[in-house]
């Protein structure tokens, strides 16, 4: 933490030596580290680079993105606040409420950003009818990544139950391969615990529970039965799995040493980055009774109020992040699907075809959900009790699901 505040009081003393001459430069601060996000992450470097803007990467590593948001306070409280920093949503209100953000909303109004963006993402883009950040995708949690060639060979078929998936996993573990990629970490624990409490629980099920804070349904039969399927997950997982990072379990996927992992589809990045072809390297199937639903979560920039001469650059990034053509470009490389409804699947491969697709059915037929794991279920104390819960079960500090369900309606009360 010392070194992140001594960082950012560095940066500030950069702000107040500044001139005009630098209003060209974009300061980004996001935690894209990993092959498929960096090579996303160009894209946007690329188009602002034709307009004339330099870019300042400020990465701060970890899939989570808690260590970008204790570095982001830091740099907020030293005054000198990023062009804009990649946010998850209600991250984005907390500093909104607390005045600190930007407003796009000439922008927005001039580019059309209300027609084409969902109202979902709208709900954490404006903020008290002001747009304050650029939406960049839409990410869901609820798939399966499945290596094709093991899958091939243990003669497995897309599972369409929690049944099915157990019975899939019990085929990889008999023939000498690592069932289920995961990492130990407890953002992974809990977003692959979203699909786990979709699939065992229904729509409505999961919207009671993790997106209305429902407490009948926090302590439901139906919770401890999503517990106990958890735990039947955790026996596929081989045991070097904790502090694992996520690309990491990607890898041990895409290099054919595990048959599945469930992630967000920012893994597909991944597999792109490796060269791998869905249908011939690699499958993706929405997490076995979730098809029709999508747990969602998405990137956003989020834009703070700078000084008027680093506006035009905030300007041309925001303008640029919701272009159909970045949209698009970005999205190919990054594995989500755009956040603009307006931009054309044709470039897409058949797993974007199909994030597209179930994102627009889920839209229209009221099965969109905003993931807990992931920061768009409830605000962050919440999620983060969500998170240490689901974790402390999957490492055996919570020994049954009874328990588990006790603490978890404990943990989300005192959140609140």
């Amino acid at each position: 933490m010392r070194k992140l505040m001594m960082a950012a009081a560095m940066l500030a003393t950069t702000a107040l030596t500044a001139h005009a001459d630098d209003v060209k430069e974009v300061q980004m601060l996001h935690w894209w580290t990993s092959g498929g996000e960096a090579a996303a992450l160009n894209v946007l470097k690329q188009d602002l680079a034709k307009e004339g803007y330099t870019w300042k990467d400020v990465p701060v590593a970890g899939g989570g993105g808690d260590a970008a948001m204790t570095a982001l306070k830091a740099m907020v409280a030293a005054g000198n606040p990023p062009t804009a920093s990649q946010m998850l949503g209600y991250t984005v209100l907390d500093y909104a409420e607390a005045g600190k953000m930007g407003d796009l909303t000439e922008t927005a109004v001039a580019e059309g950003w209300d027609k084409a963006v969902p109202a979902a993402l709208q709900k954490f883009a404006v903020y008290d009818g002001k747009w304050v950040a650029a939406p960049v995708n839409v990410h869901s949690v609820n798939w399966l990544w499945i290596n094709k060639a093991v899958m091939d060979k243990i003669g497995g078929t897309e599972p369409k139950t929690f049944d099915d998936f157990i019975a899939l996993l019990d085929k990889a573990k008999a023939a000498g391969v690592t069932p289920l990629a995961l990492g130990g970490q407890n953002w992974q624990e809990a977003t692959m615990f979203d699909s786990v409490v979709l699939s065992t629980g229904g729509p409505e099920f999961y919207k009671k529970a993790f997106n209305d804070l429902d407490e009948d349904a926090l302590k439901s039969d139906t919770m401890k039965k999503s517990f106990d399927n958890l735990a039947k997950l955790k026996g596929y997982v081989d045991p070097n799995f904790s502090g694992r990072d996520w690309n990491l379990a990607t890898a041990m996927v895409i290099n054919g040493d595990a048959l599945v992992q469930v992630m967000g589809d920012w893994a597909k990045g991944e597999f792109v980055a490796a060269k791998k072809v869905p249908g011939t390297d690699f499958l993706c199937y929405r997490f076995p009774g979730t098809d029709g639903s999508v747990i969602y979560n998405s990137d956003m920039f989020g834009m703070f109020d700078v000084p008027d001469d680093r506006k035009a650059a905030q300007i041309a990034l925001a303008k640029a992040t919701l272009s159909k053509s970045f949209q698009s470009a970005f999205n190919v490389v990054k594995g989500s699907v755009p956040a603009r409804t307006d931009v054309p699947d044709t470039d897409f491969d058949a797993c974007g075809k199909k994030g597209i697709a179930d994102l627009k059915a889920a839209n229209e037929g009221g099965t969109l959900f905003g993931s807990l794991a992931q920061g768009y279920g409830a605000p962050p104390a919440v999620a983060n009790a969500y998170k240490d819960v689901v974790s402390k079960f999957v490492h055996g500090q919570i020994t049954s699901s009874d328990q588990a369900v006790e603490e978890l309606v404990k943990a989300i009360d005192d959140a609140k």
